[in-house]
């Protein structure tokens, strides 16, 4: 491999030779989603190669250079392809018969059609003048999704490549299966396009812009009378229909997706199954009793509401049941002499079933009631779960949850702060269109791919902001809302300031 890797350098600039001439009049954008593909490609083969002979399935010697001899021949025939064909759009036209009927239908052969004296009705339908896309609006709109077509493409190929090596080693090792990974990019699929659609709209609006500033088009425009805001009118609309795209995703469609996704992942890692708060509220102890709660906080290690059933060893019945409001490890002496945890039970009660006595037709009960009194429970680590993630909540889901928490006195800073993001987040897609707009006719002529270097430089600032704003309020230095709101506050007061101060 140190030797094939260099050597493919070469190999990826005859394929880059032979896609990009076939490709020049697609633009830049088109040539970068295409190289994307042949990358994509390139380490398909390349990990796949190495997982296979790491395997003990293929050849290490032959291994390293797959990928170099697949794509050598495949730039070959490209590049020999290239230079016999010919450089003439494909032309398809209508059959003769069809032609004849739709140029003059059925026409007369010598006979004239005799006159008919039938009345004929007329039905005049009123016009309405209702709003409807100018040509210029079509004509930006046919741009601009064919660029965020071709960008979201793009986006998605690396989210993919990068997926594809962190698993590959998995497939031929046996530990899964060619459909089970499927499967996993299937589901996860929903996630990936979720993160890539704002960058997308982002870098589609640059470039549209970028394009029309370079070529003319947007000083045409302007000395036509139509204004910088009226030509962004369809980009805005399209960027608000994005938005709705963003929050009906994760409110339909990442939710299922994402818990498909995260199964499969366990599988195919051989990570033990997740569950958490929303889902287990009964759990079997080590010892055979059963425990029901309401809430755990694996943090503070308490318990809200819980019940303990203890069954009878030598007969299918239960001996005993225990609750308690809430029950806490004893901080003055949380373990001890065997150094198993000391559970405190707060505000309850125990019912012990007397197996030989009777009242009436009853088995006699001997009540107890408590302050406090200690617990015979499992360990702590016994009772922890995953923390439920976000991105498998709605937001009612995630609301209902925070108010749970909220009364057992747990602390919901970071689930709050993950609630309000989940409104905050769609509209990065308006903010970061209004901030491309002016930024773009500013940028002048440098084309598409300056378009799309300041596009992804604007997304990795975003997320940076994303990820600081978050942190600083899941730890309680910032408010909440002003957590997941921080950044769309900053850039939408930028794109505003660029918006006012731009030549319209």
């Amino acid at each position: 491999q140190k030797l094939s890797l260099p050597l493919a350098c070469p190999i990826l600039a005859l394929i880059g030779l032979a896609l990009g001439a076939t490709n020049r009049k697609d633009g830049k954008l088109a040539s970068f989603a295409v190289g994307m593909a042949v990358i994509f490609l390139y380490y398909v083969l390349l990990w796949g190669a190495r997982a296979a002979a790491m395997g003990g399935q293929f050849s290490p010697e032959l291994a390293p250079w797959t990928p170099n001899v697949v794509l050598g021949i495949a730039g070959v025939v490209l590049l020999f392809w290239r230079s016999r064909a010919a450089d003439q759009p494909i032309r398809a036209g209508l059959p003769a018969f069809l032609q004849r009927w739709a140029g003059g239908g059925a026409r007369s052969t010598g006979a004239t059609a005799a006159p008919t004296n039938r009345p004929l009705l007329v039905v005049r339908v009123p016009v309405l003048n209702l709003p409807r896309p100018k040509i210029l609006d079509l004509y930006l709109s046919r741009e601009y999704l064919r660029v965020l077509f071709l960008g979201i493409v793009s986006l998605l190929g690396l989210f993919y490549i990068s997926t594809f090596i962190d698993l590959v080693d998995k497939l031929f090792r046996g530990e899964t299966t060619g459909a089970m990974l499927l499967s996993y990019f299937y589901f996860r699929t929903p996630q990936f396009v979720y993160y890539v659609i704002p960058m997308g709209v982002l870098v589609s609006t640059l470039v549209t812009v970028g394009l029309l500033t370079k070529s003319g088009e947007l000083l045409v425009m302007r000395a036509c009378g139509i204004s910088l805001y009226r030509t962004a009118l369809p980009l805005i609309f399209f960027a608000f229909l994005a938005s709705g795209v963003l929050f009906l995703m994760q409110e339909r469609v990442l939710t299922a997706a994402n818990k498909q996704a995260d199964q499969l992942e366990r599988t195919i890692r051989r990570w033990p199954a997740a569950t958490t708060a929303l889902n287990r509220r009964w759990v079997v102890g080590t010892s055979g009793e059963l425990y029901h709660y309401d809430l755990y906080d694996p943090e503070a290690n308490r318990f809200v509401n819980l019940l303990v059933y203890r069954l009878d060893d030598t007969a299918w019945r239960l001996r005993s049941v225990t609750r308690a409001v809430d029950a806490t490890i004893d901080a003055s002496d949380p373990v001890d002499e065997s150094g198993n945890a000391k559970w405190i039970g707060h505000q309850g009660w125990t019912k012990v079933l007397a197996p030989n006595r009777t009242v009436g037709d009853h088995k006699a009960v001997q009540h107890t009631a408590f302050d406090r009194a200690p617990l015979a429970l499992d360990s702590p680590t016994y009772f922890k779960t995953d923390d439920p993630v976000a991105e498998m909540m709605t937001y009612g889901q995630l609301k209902d949850y925070i108010s749970r928490l909220s009364a057992s006195g747990a602390n919901v800073v970071p689930q709050m702060v993950a609630l309000q993001r989940k409104i905050a987040f769609p509209f990065v897609t308006v903010i970061m269109t209004v901030l491309a707009v002016p930024f773009a006719v500013t940028m002048g002529r440098r084309g598409a791919m300056s378009g799309i270097t300041v596009g992804i430089v604007l997304a990795i600032v975003y997320w940076v902001m994303l990820s600081v704003s978050g942190a600083l309020g899941a730890a309680g230095a910032m408010p909440p809302f002003l957590a997941a709101w921080a950044p769309n506050l900053l850039f939408g007061a930028a794109a505003l300031y660029m918006v006012l101060t731009v030549r319209t």
